[in-house]
């Protein structure tokens, strides 16, 4: 039987932080399936096409992970994809409350698991949206986003100022 677990977010831009519990991820299961939320409430800087080329690009060391999009309930996507555990990155105890919920939910809707990892300290005080905030304001983000990110993000930055 394959251990598939899914790592959820929106991953609007994809950080070092998401990386490193992806990649923790794949070392513990036999498959990953990174899901990336589409929230239509919600205007992303980067598309969902364009989430998961980038997400395809940074996680294709990794043999065993794939990206794929949902909407909907995660619990409906992990069915579908046969995955029975969620990869939930844990940053600081506020995080904790929220997840928690969510993960009671996730058992009792569907039976599906969630593992909670630590963040990696490095990336304890990292978000997508903290990142896109410095970036906008012209702070360096490099250290805290793949090359290929941190390029487009700057590029994306750039054409949306002209």
């Amino acid at each position: 039987m394959t251990r598939r677990a899914v790592c959820p977010g929106s991953f609007d831009p994809v950080t070092n932080g998401h990386l490193d519990i992806i990649g923790r991820a794949s070392r513990l299961f036999d498959e990953v399936i990174v899901g990336v939320l589409i929230n239509q409430s919600k205007l992303g800087l980067f598309t969902i096409e364009e989430r998961i080329e980038l997400l395809t690009e940074v996680t294709s060391s990794y043999g065993n992970v794939r990206v794929a999009s949902f909407q909907g309930l995660l619990v409906d996507f992990c069915r579908t994809r046969q995955a029975n555990v969620v990869v939930k990155g844990l940053r600081a105890v506020s995080d904790f409350d929220y997840e928690l919920q969510m993960a009671q939910m996730n058992i009792g809707l569907a039976g599906v698991e969630t593992l909670f990892m630590p963040t990696n300290p490095l990336y304890s005080f990292l978000s997508s949206s903290l990142v896109k905030e410095v970036a906008k304001w012209g702070g360096d983000v490099s250290a805290h986003l793949p090359d290929e990110v941190d390029r487009r993000l700057q590029a994306r930055l750039r054409q949306n100022r002209a």
